[in-house]
């Protein structure tokens, strides 16, 4: 009986990926284990290995490059010699000059774009419209691909089209506002110690505030927290996340247990996790898990902003760029010094102001202190 090849879920919140490439062709023996095909997920692109052996053998329409597919969707069968799979043979297309077969997905797309499926010549059998019947439609002119009797809908020239990462981004940051009260709180550190942690061990600052924020949910656990409804869980240890600009969008690898990493070790770690992100080859568990996220946007100039908690987490810290201020010392003389600033939005219904304060302020005094070099070695 021929084997169903179906869409596998890569993370979580994964409900839908874009297909990304075949790695075998039609006719080829797969043996089980072998990569069968390429899929992308809101956050990684993965080889997906073949669950059983058999001969690869491809309805017509299976999804091509660039394809959004659903988790469960058939995609293909493995075949025994001999074997021919059902359902693979396409229904004949109904004709007919006003209204030419589609696809479910080409229809679905169509819609997306605007384009009218009537007006679409199709390259699939018995003239039915694909989904790249009616992307390549989309390219051109208006008049050409709508139909007389329906209102021509303007394609704006600069449209982006929306990426699987970018509406999973989308759909996080909404779940944060609906299911989130968040306040944020900000304060001013002198850097000082920090530029010279940066300069004696080669560290960047956002590894050298992840080790004092993860050092400081030890004794501030709550931050690390999750709303539960009925209580509020406080995880065993302190994952810690930290959001990256890559080439596709903004994804959040997390660092392990980063309480209880050196600074050495942290910047090792967070370095391998950050180039896997960027270059596309990062695990699905290496982008989940995270109890607590850091945000720094100094490296643009940003002084101060207001971050979004990366639900379901409760907190998240902001951190802008450290520059040179004028400065009023304890013995009343004005000085430059470096100066930076945090900002920290919680979620105010798993705690309070100023448990989150201290919090904040524990962070601040870690920073500042004379010790940090010793506490970092």
């Amino acid at each position: 009986m021929p084997i169903e090849i179906t869409v596998p879920r890569l993370g979580w919140s994964m409900d839908e990926g874009t297909f990304s490439s075949w790695l075998k062709k039609p006719g080829d023996t797969v043996q089980a284990g072998e990569p069968l095909f390429a899929l992308e997920s809101d956050k990684v692109t993965m080889d997906v290995e073949s669950l059983d052996s058999g001969i690869l053998d491809l309805p017509p329409d299976a999804p091509q490059e660039g394809a959004t597919v659903i988790v469960g969707q058939l995609i293909g069968y493995l075949l025994q010699p001999g074997e021919v799979p059902s359902g693979t043979v396409p229904k004949p297309a109904p004709t007919g000059p006003s209204e030419p077969a589609a696809t479910p997905r080409a229809c679905r797309v169509a819609a997306e774009l605007g384009v009218d499926t009537k007006s679409v010549v199709g390259t699939g059998k018995g003239g039915r419209v694909r989904e790249r019947d009616v992307r390549a439609a989309a390219t051109e002119p208006v008049a050409l691909r709508v139909s007389p009797a329906a209102p021509a809908t303007p394609i704006l020239k600069h449209d982006i089209p929306l990426t699987p990462l970018r509406r999973a981004v989308a759909m996080r940051m909404m779940e944060a506002r609906n299911n989130t009260v968040p306040v944020t709180l900000t304060c001013r550190v002198d850097a000082t110690n920090l530029v010279q942690l940066r300069k004696q061990l080669v560290c960047n600052y956002t590894d050298a505030i992840v080790f004092v924020a993860a050092r400081a949910l030890k004794d501030h656990p709550v931050l690390a927290g999750r709303w539960a409804f009925d209580r509020i869980t406080i995880p065993n240890t302190f994952d810690i996340g930290v959001a990256v600009d890559t080439p596709r969008g903004l994804l959040v690898p997390v660092i392990p247990d980063a309480a209880n990493l050196t600074l050495r070790q942290l910047t090792v770690r967070s370095k391998s996790l950050i180039d896997a992100a960027r270059n596309g080859t990062a695990k699905p568990e290496d982008l989940q898990g995270s109890c607590f996220t850091v945000s720094n946007l100094g490296a643009y100039d940003i002084e101060a902003f207001t971050p979004v908690i990366n639900y379901p987490e409760t907190a998240v810290l902001g951190v802008g760029a450290i520059a040179l201020q004028p400065v009023v010392l304890a013995d009343g003389q004005i000085a430059a010094r470096h100066q930076l600033t945090l900002s920290l939005t919680f979620d105010h219904r798993v705690t309070d102001g100023a448990p989150a304060a201290r919090f904040l302020q524990s962070v601040k005094q870690a920073l500042e202190s004379a010790d940090l070099l010793k506490l970092a070695a």
